[in-house]
């Protein structure tokens, strides 16, 4: 049964709690100077309303476009607004008969500690008991479901095909290239550096990892290929999707999941066009947004989890401990700091 404590300050939570907003509007990548950090009360619960406790929120490269002003999927965070992202914590007080105390959630909450909600901004309830709560912001949240939709779904992926992996040693990126190892396929993986090559072969399973920073990355990419690219999953468009459109297949399928490598699209960046390899080769490409599979999510979730628990899909998170190393967390992936998927611990 929910609580039916009357307000959100049970002894569980303070009467403040702190925030992280928006303080100017960036053009490009978020810096640190463009947030800062407020306390601020914490309202009192109404009816169909709960409180949660924040323990984990979500650092992801798509939070840069939800701060910019030009247009993107969703309306830009305002200025002065709660830094949009997903969280994992607890539900501490209810007034709301489908949440109770205690019950896990992952959900749109936002930078803050604290988030009062009446169940429209949570994306599911956290089953899996047996894994740790931070998992519903990497490889069974946002980053494995959109791996495993936009792997199976737009990709197609057959076995014996070869799948190509931009970011491969990323959150998404080490999630698509284990699940088409699953799947049967033979995948090739483009990451930067040496130790980011290794942990993309030894940890994550591709048959082959490429430097993209190397001098010789487009013969590198061209020989681990020689047999053409089938699927080719792309995180970065640029020049190192350049590099791979000349080697696709006929009938291959790219999916678009992210433009990393673009610091800003005003003005709008120029380069090799991609008409021509799509048409010869009977190509397809397709953009994916996670959104457009929402109401799918718990399945996704329901494949993963086995995959996770039986050590067939591995995964590494970047923990960062609390609310001060937010302001410069989003910088700091597109810098590349991070290894794995990066999460901000809060400590109550």
């Amino acid at each position: 049964m929910p609580s039916t404590t009357p307000n959100a300050h049970s002894d569980q939570a303070p009467r403040t709690h702190r925030k992280v907003v928006l303080a100017s509007r960036p053009a490009g990548i978020p810096q640190a100077e463009h947030f800062r950090i407020v306390e601020s009360p914490i309202p009192e619960l109404q009816d169909g309303q709960f409180l949660v406790r924040n323990d984990f929120l979500s650092v992801d490269p798509a939070m840069r476009g939800w701060v910019n002003a030009a247009a993107n999927y969703s309306d830009p965070v305002p200025i002065e607004g709660v830094m949009r992202s997903f969280t994992a914590g607890v539900v501490v007080a209810s007034r709301h008969a489908g949440y109770s105390e205690g019950d896990a959630v992952m959900g749109m909450l936002g930078w803050q500690e604290y988030a009062v909600s009446d169940g429209s901004d949570i994306r599911r309830k956290v089953v899996e008991t047996d894994l740790p709560l931070s998992l519903s912001l990497g490889v069974l949240g946002l980053n494995g479901v959109t791996a495993y939709f936009a792997l199976t779904e737009m990709g197609e992926p057959r076995s014996g095909e070869t799948v190509v992996v931009s970011t491969a040693a990323g959150a998404v990126g080490s999630a698509v290239g284990q699940i088409a190892a699953i799947l049967g396929c033979r995948t090739i993986g483009i990451t930067g550096g040496a130790d980011k090559v290794r942990i993309c072969t030894e940890e994550f399973g591709y048959d082959l990892a490429v430097d993209y920073k190397d001098a010789g990355f487009a013969e590198s990419l061209a020989l681990a290929c020689a047999g053409g690219v089938d699927v080719y999953y792309d995180n970065t468009a640029g020049r190192i999707s350049d590099t791979v459109l000349p080697l696709i297949n006929k009938r291959a399928r790219i999916v678009v999941c992210g433009t990393a490598s673009i610091a800003n699209w005003e003005p709008w960046p120029t380069g090799p066009r991609v008409e021509r390899h799509l048409l010869v080769k009977a190509a397809r490409m397709q953009g994916f947004l996670v959104w457009d599979f929402e109401h799918r999510y718990e399945e996704a979730v329901a494949k993963l989890a086995p995959w996770v628990r039986s050590g067939r899909l591995k995964y590494r998170e970047e923990i960062l401990d609390g609310l001060e190393s937010a302001p410069d967390a989003i910088a700091g992936l597109y810098r590349g700091d991070n290894l794995g998927k990066r999460i901000i611990r809060l400590a109550h």
